[in-house]
């Protein structure tokens, strides 16, 4: 199902200045106990490692600038939130090596995985089942590139790569090192295909069709489903970049396009971004907005998490949605006509009369949150072989077997989020697949 959502982003890409502060946000990287290895006030290189985890001290988290660390923030428990750094204008930066795309057919797995541990890349690559941060010491049996987007507003990947192919093809090169299985690479119908690297290992896939067409799960679900005690990488075409930026260039790299849109957003901001990595949201959002009350989302609207005041962009932000606080309530609510308000399940008029519009959604849930009931909405959304209702509900009874046999391995959370949007009792389904998933993984599955 396609929302409509008013604020699309332009196919143009703006370049923003550098802020003199950037920051590391080590909260982004799920599972890492961090270590601080650096103090307030010293001088570092970007590359240069800030934090190493407690688990494994090979996964570093490095210095996104280079200059003088001004402020290492913490949160409850002194868990850290951020490390800022006042960038240098002469900034130094680590060498890491730089390699040519035919010479990346020659380095060893570890040597890839080697150079992700050293400055935390390995954190674009996500291992399902439980989408967690790629494990080393597994070898993936395929490992699946996500080239299109389907979700509003993430960024149209051939914007993103314009000018940055041969990052893009480097990274290509780089999965095919991590695994001996297929590296498959899903795009939009009539998207071009890069040339397959060596060994003809890559498959290219097409999906068409509106959101969720460009969620992995569905990719994997079609493609090669997951089995018990089978493990897949995942890595978005927009972070590929990132690593293949890395290997050709043998620096960290520094900035990442994103789309910034939304009904919030002023119509004439609402584009591609060019920014630096660990920039503070206001200097990205600063004169870009509409007048009142908005939330600011990391990623898309049906799927991202509300930004923080203090938060800026992560290494795996793609995208910066906005819309208005929705406080307001209708009056008689249902008993209207409904003549402006959004309906899919055609209570309202404007599901026949306003089918082709682009809607100004906001945060307002339209009700409060009630049981749930068995309608088979959830399922008309979802382009998986999975009973969507019978598997939340086996979680929510902490049946864990009931929910694998269901397909719960299968899932991530941002594939509930769109039966979320549509649900009349509205609940927090992505919430409960994340409770079911966390369990599933607690009791060794």
């Amino acid at each position: 199902m396609d929302i409509r959502l008013a604020g699309a982003p332009a196919p143009e890409v703006h370049s923003l200045p550098d802020p003199p502060v950037v920051a590391l946000y080590p909260p982004e990287f799920d599972g890492v106990r961090p270590r601080l290895l650096v103090e307030e006030g010293a001088e570092v290189r970007r590359g240069d490692p800030l934090i190493e985890d407690k688990r494994n001290p090979a996964l570093k988290l490095a210095a996104p600038a280079g200059g003088r660390v001004l402020a290492v923030r913490r949160g409850e428990r002194r868990a850290i939130l951020a490390i800022e750094i006042e960038r240098s204008d002469r900034e130094e930066t680590v060498d890491f090596g730089a390699h040519s795309i035919e010479s990346i057919d020659a380095l060893s797995r570890e040597a890839v995985l080697e150079r992700l541990l050293r400055t935390g890349l390995l954190a674009l690559i996500r291992q399902r089942p439980f989408s967690h941060m790629a494990d080393p010491e597994n070898r993936p049996a395929a490992i699946f590139v996500n080239g299109m987007n389907t979700a509003p507003f993430t960024p149209d990947l051939a914007v993103a790569l314009e000018g940055r192919e041969a990052a893009f093809a480097a990274g290509l090169r780089a999965m095919a090192r991590l695994t001996d299985g297929l590296v498959h690479l899903c795009l939009a119908e009539g998207a071009p295909a890069p040339e397959p690297p060596p060994g003809e290992r890559l498959r290219v896939h097409r999906f068409s069709g509106p959101h969720p067409a460009g969620n992995t799960s569905v990719h994997i679900h079609h493609i090669d489903p997951i089995r018990e005690g089978r493990k897949v990488w995942t890595v978005r075409g927009e972070d590929l970049v990132l690593i293949g930026e890395l290997l050709l260039g043998g620096a960290l790299p520094t900035h990442r396009v994103i789309a910034l849109g939304g009904p919030g957003v002023r119509e004439s901001e609402r584009r591609h971004l060019r920014v630096r990595i660990g920039s503070p949201l206001g200097a990205v959002l600063e004169g870009r907005m509409v007048p009142g009350e908005t939330r600011a989302i990391a990623g898309d609207a049906l799927s991202g998490r509300a930004f923080a005041a203090d938060e800026g962009i992560g290494w795996r932000d793609t995208a910066v949605t906005v819309v208005p606080e929705g406080r307001e309530r209708a009056f008689l609510g249902w008993l209207m006509p409904g003549w402006r308000q959004f309906s899919h399940s055609r209570t309202f008029l404007s599901a026949w009369l306003g089918r082709n519009r682009r809607w100004d959604h906001t945060t307002n849930l339209h009700g409060s949150p009630r049981a749930m009931i068995l309608t088979g909405l959830y399922d008309r959304v979802m382009p998986m072989r999975i009973l969507t209702d019978f598997l939340v509900r086996a979680v929510l009874a902490h049946d864990v077997d009931e929910a694998v046999r269901l397909g719960l391995l299968e899932t991530d959370p941002e594939d509930f989020a769109l039966p979320a949007f549509l649900c009349p009792s509205k609940t927090d389904l992505p919430g409960i697949i994340r409770a079911g998933l966390a369990e599933a993984e607690a009791e060794g599955l």
